[in-house]
């Protein structure tokens, strides 16, 4: 008789089903602060901070799976390949945080610990299936605008300045959330709001100006702010041009781009 050796039968789930963000805002949502405030402070410490940011963000999509699985005492192909990647990532984030605590400051640990609440509501939220809804969106965006704070406070620079660009950051990443999930709803047909977008595009508009004057910010931030104001407005008229989700994504990260670019070139041309 002659044995033979079976081999485990590979999964024929994509990795990156379970693995990966499929939004394109998401990547832009987590580049975009954390970009900006490497390229304003340069450091070892923002670096290693960086490292963990992005190990953390990339837990959140696998661990979705792993904890939904658990609570709902399933166990699914798909829940072996979302626990191997899970300690990929995990161990990605372990990397930066030991990197971090060796080289940084402890004072730039400040932004994760104010966030650590809502990341732990944002994991419970993904397990159940309630992640695309508005609020986890919304504080969602904010945790991740956080990122170029820590990168600051790694580098040195002052709380005030520090925040200050964690500010700038939220009025850009939570109207254009608002923005995006309206333009998404007038799309397929259904009931959507102008009022709701224009009044946080406004409102950030406000911030960022109110940040200009009181040296805290940048003139060319509040032109780009202008312009997301604007493309919020004529985006959500009968002029519009209709775009697919995914044309909608990717151009919020250009918009993005040049938000970001805005707050380095203000601080490098001190305007």
């Amino acid at each position: 008789m002659q044995n033979t050796l079976t081999l485990p039968a590979k999964s024929r789930i994509p990795a990156s089903s379970v693995a990966l963000p499929v939004e394109h805002g998401a990547w832009g949502f987590l580049f975009e602060p954390l970009l900006a405030g490497l390229l304003i402070a340069p450091s070892l410490a923002g670096a290693a901070l960086s490292v963990f940011i992005i190990g953390s963000f990339l837990c959140r999509g696998p661990l979705k799976f792993v904890l939904g699985d658990a609570l709902n005492r399933k166990k699914l192909p798909r829940t072996a390949v979302a626990r191997r990647w899970l300690t990929y990532f995990a161990i990605i984030a372990a990397v930066g945080f030991v990197a971090s605590i060796a080289v940084a400051n402890m004072i730039a640990f400040i932004p994760a610990v104010l966030s650590a609440p809502i990341a732990v509501y944002l994991v419970f939220q993904d397990a159940s299936r309630k992640s695309r809804e508005s609020v986890p969106e919304l504080l969602a965006a904010l945790v991740l605008g956080g990122s170029i704070t820590t990168v600051l406070l790694a580098a040195g620079f002052g709380l005030p300045l520090a925040f200050a660009m964690w500010l700038a950051m939220a009025a850009r990443l939570i109207p254009s959330v608002i923005y995006v999930r309206n333009r998404l709803r007038l799309e397929k047909g259904k009931q959507y709001s102008r009022t709701i977008p224009f009044a946080a595009h406004a409102a950030a508009l406000a911030a960022v100006a109110a940040l200009y004057v009181i040296g805290l910010g940048s003139v060319l931030t509040v032109a780009v702010a202008g312009l997301l104001l604007v493309r919020s407005t004529t985006g959500l008229s009968s002029y519009r041009r209709r775009l697919t989700a995914k044309q909608t994504g990717v151009r919020e990260v250009i918009y993005g781009i040049i938000y970001a670019s805005s707050l380095v070139a203000g601080y490098y041309l001190s305007i």
